[in-house]
Parts: C-alpha cells; sequence; structure tokens
C-alpha cells in the first residue's frame, strides 16, 4: 500500500527507511527521521536519529532525538540524547537531555545566542 499526502496536509514527516543511503542535503519546516544512512546537512523543526541511523553532516533543529550516530555538528534548541547514542562533532544547545550511556565524544556548547523558536 502506498501511502499518499494531500494538500491540506502541511506537516509529513521525512523518513529515510533503514536501509536507504542518500548523499544530499535536507531542508524542511517539519520533521526528519532517519533510520538509514545520510551524507549532508539536515535542516528541521524536528530532527530524529533513530537506532541504526546515520548522518554525516550538520543538524540545524529546534529539537533533536538522538538514538543513532552523528558525525559532525549540530545545532539545536533542545538536544535529547539517548543510550546507544553515538556522536562527534560539537553539540551547541540550550537544553540537553542525556539519557543511559552514552557514546558522546563531542564538544558540548552551551549556546549564548538568542533562542529562536
Amino acid at each position: 500500500m502506498l501511502a499518499f499526502t494531500n494538500a491540506k496536509e502541511k506537516t509529513s514527516p521525512t523518513i529515510i527507511g533503514a536501509g536507504c543511503k542518500l548523499t544530499g542535503d535536507i531542508k524542511t519546516d517539519h520533521t526528519v527521521q532517519v533510520h538509514g544512512h545520510i551524507v549532508g546537512n539536515i535542516t528541521a523543526d524536528t530532527v530524529v536519529i533513530g537506532r541504526g541511523g546515520k548522518v554525516i553532516g550538520k543538524v540545524n533543529a529546534k529539537t533533536l532525538f538522538l538514538h543513532g550516530t552523528l558525525e559532525g555538528p549540530a545545532t539545536v534548541n533542545t538536544a535529547n540524547v539517548f543510550s546507544n547514542a553515538q556522536m562527534t562533532g560539537t553539540l551547541s544547545y540550550f537544553t540537553l537531555n542525556i539519557t543511559g550511556n552514552t557514546g558522546l565524544e563531542c564538544k558540548l556548547a552551551k549556546r549564548k545566542d538568542k533562542r529562536n523558536e
């Protein structure tokens, strides 16, 4: 069965499924879910990197849910980092929530610029 959206739906998520590999940037005002592999930058309202998901590039978002791997910097308002998450680069945030043992090997930088919500 195929899933379609209609013109009235303005908040459809962008989903990169497991096994999918994408090279290129993603820009959206909505949610991006990554369960596959992206080499490129993501700009979105919310970014979810699922278990088994991997992003190599920059992430800019209001909210980040990191369950998988991020290799690159992230600038977010709220970062939610879960057990099994892996990250290298710099994580710039206003609010940071860490759950369980994570593989963070990144620089943490509390944002001092004006909150952009």
